[in-house]
């Protein structure tokens, strides 16, 4: 028998019809899985009703892949991928695996030999950087700075230190609720002459993408509060 293949599924980013951010074949490759490996199962459903699957959620298996999840509790995707039956990962947003639990899955797929196939689909932290005007051509995503503000003012030197020293633009997100908080660290830790993109609701509606010297965001009133934003340092 042969065995089912994995298929990496991106989502919107915005609250935008899947038809309008993800190619078509997306959707071929949706209706090929009776398996799905998710974050959360409401907005899961909800996407793959808007994306057009039309199958009855009774005859489809559910698994909840986050921060608590074990991989014995996995087991059972991988005898199913070994009955010949697809397996689909997906993300609350954007492409999975990225910032995203789902990396667990397919690490355990790929020890067992299981064919993964990534699909294309949005991802804020590349459309942040295209935006920005920073290097593209050396780049680092460090994911969650640190909550404490000493801790993260720390961490935002070595950042920025990185950026002098390789001209490598650093990538980084924040809880939406803390983002303020993030953005007053940077103004107050960084060099006037750094460089700082802040890019929000990226897709949306309300998309706001503006890179300027800390110096110049001095001068700026900016409220991130509650915004998924996406930061970068450059020089």
């Amino acid at each position: 028998m042969e065995f089912g293949k994995v298929y990496l599924l991106p989502t919107p980013i915005a609250d935008k019809c899947p038809s309008v951010c993800l190619p078509s074949e997306n959707l071929d490759c949706l209706l090929r899985c009776d398996v799905f490996v998710v974050e959360e199962l409401r907005t899961a459903r909800r996407f793959l009703r808007k994306a057009g699957y039309k199958r009855d959620f009774a005859d489809v298996e559910f698994f909840v892949l986050n921060e608590h999840t074990l991989n014995e509790d996995l087991s059972p995707c991988i005898a199913f991928l070994r009955e010949g039956k697809s397996v689909g990962v997906m993300s609350e947003a954007g492409l999975p695996c990225v910032a995203d639990p789902g990396c667990t899955f397919v690490a355990l797929c790929q020890r067992e030999g299981f064919e993964v196939i990534p699909l294309s689909g949005p991802s804020s932290l590349m459309m942040a950087l295209m935006a920005s005007g920073f290097n593209g051509q050396s780049f680092a995503f460090v994911g969650y700075l640190p909550a404490e503000k000493s801790a993260r003012n720390k961490r935002i030197r070595e950042l920025e230190t990185l950026v002098y020293r390789f001209n490598q633009t650093q990538i980084f997100i924040e809880t939406p609720y803390r983002n303020d908080h993030l953005l007053e660290s940077l103004i107050e830790v960084c060099s006037n002459g750094t460089m700082l993109c802040v890019a929000c609701d990226i897709g949306g509606e309300s998309q706001k993408i503006v890179s300027k010297s800390i110096a110049e965001w001095k001068q700026s009133k900016f409220s991130l509060h509650k915004k998924n934003t996406v930061f970068l340092l450059s020089k």
